[in-house]
């Protein structure tokens, strides 16, 4: 995962500049030496070998040796190859790698709720609403349909405002239930 974070790093910062972004845009329509570039762009050509080092280092350019000086040229297929794979929808996710994902639901349970789950007060934010109500959603078992007094059983676990909690439940869309009183479940995600 870690290969992944650094390879798409090096992708970025190789791309992060505007002058890189000229370059590869020109290199994108033929191969130029540094001078060449130097002059369209208006840079010193030790500033455009700077920028083509970092480019190099990427993969995404080549040099190719011709009389006294280097031509480059756009590397079209490593720089679609690498966005293809760099970017994927499947590969974004390796990026947050060790990263706490459960932070600040954590910290919103425990700013609304004590040591032992049941809750002190109900959030005025939605979001934070939300994150209570999964809380107390895990007290419900998937595929078991409950009576209300049932739901009310282990909702007292959590608040003694029962009649709350199950309203916010349903309007989240947490819990599903037959109208007038009848059974509760969860709602399948």
């Amino acid at each position: 995962m870690e290969q992944i974070s650094n390879q798409l790093l090096g992708f970025y910062k190789a791309l992060a500049d505007a002058n890189r972004l000229k370059i590869i845009g020109l290199l994108a329509q033929g191969e130029y030496a540094v001078e060449q570039i130097a002059e369209m762009l208006h840079l010193r050509p030790s500033t455009v070998s700077h920028h083509l080092s970092k480019l190099l280092r990427a993969g995404l350019v080549s040099a190719r040796p011709e009389s006294y000086y280097n031509t480059y040229r756009l590397e079209t297929g490593v720089l679609e190859s690498m966005s293809q794979r760099l970017l994927a929808r499947e590969t974004m996710p390796a990026v947050t790698a060790g990263v706490d994902m459960d932070a600040y639901n954590r910290k919103v349970r425990n700013t609304f709720c004590d040591s032992e789950g049941r809750i002190l007060r109900f959030p005025a934010q939605r979001k934070k609403s939300e994150v209570v109500l999964r809380h107390v959603a895990k007290g419900f078992e998937p595929g078991v349909r409950y009576t209300e007094k049932q739901v009310n059983e282990i909702l007292s676990s959590y608040c003694d405002d029962t009649a709350t909690l199950r309203r916010g439940l349903v309007a989240h869309g947490m819990m599903e239930r037959e109208g007038g009183g009848g059974e509760y479940w969860l709602r399948e995600v």
